[in-house]
């Protein structure tokens, strides 16, 4: 067979699915599955760590709030909760007026100190709920110390018909020291400091 005779077969296109590989994607096709790639890593990575950043800054500022009640010096004027007075066991009655409370924590203890006025028949309550009378407030007696006295800003001085007592509980319960300020007997004013160990 010469080269002339030998004719050359026209060269045919593979029928579509045989070849060697799929068709090249267009452009479009190929930014659009790279964004739909990025936006998905963006959701599963950046949404929890900014939903962990939200959480650290609001856990933070809760703290922050909390250290610098804790941080105050001197009274609130305010009552204690329920749950603070039942904790230090510290009755105080309904009509009582001018309640002023402070409270710390610590390893050692926590302490509550508050005051308060009250009236004659008040002050009956108050000793009775915490579970002694008006019999055993000892005359001319200031049971707050210098140390409970230098944190409140107290003045225990003269001049004054101060009595007190001291309740003492087996821990966990609280101990209170009692100071009555008994000038007005109408209108006993009344100085606690309630010390729990945990």
């Amino acid at each position: 067979m010469t080269a002339a005779e030998h004719t050359a077969a026209p060269r045919q296109d593979s029928p579509s699915g045989e070849g060697d590989g799929p068709p090249p994607q267009d452009r479009r096709r190929m930014i659009r599955r790279r964004l739909i790639t990025a936006i998905t890593i963006v959701l599963l990575i950046g949404v929890p760590a900014g939903y962990l950043v939200i959480s650290a800054g609001q856990s933070r500022r809760s703290g922050k709030d909390k250290e610098a009640e804790a941080a105050a010096q001197g009274l609130r004027e305010d009552w204690p909760s329920g749950m603070q007075r039942r904790i230090f066991e510290i009755p105080i009655p309904g009509n009582a007026t001018g309640v002023q409370y402070y409270e710390t924590n610590n390893w050692k203890a926590s302490r509550m100190y508050v005051k308060f006025r009250t009236t004659s028949a008040g002050l009956d309550r108050f000793l009775s709920g915490v579970g002694t009378g008006r019999a055993a407030l000892e005359p001319g007696a200031v049971t707050i110390s210098p140390r409970d006295t230098k944190i409140t800003g107290w003045y225990f001085g003269p001049g004054v018909y101060w009595a007190g007592l001291t309740h003492t509980n087996k821990d966990p319960r609280p101990t209170q020291n009692i100071t009555v300020n008994m000038t007005d007997p109408a209108a006993p004013v009344i100085y606690v400091v309630s010390a729990a160990t945990p």
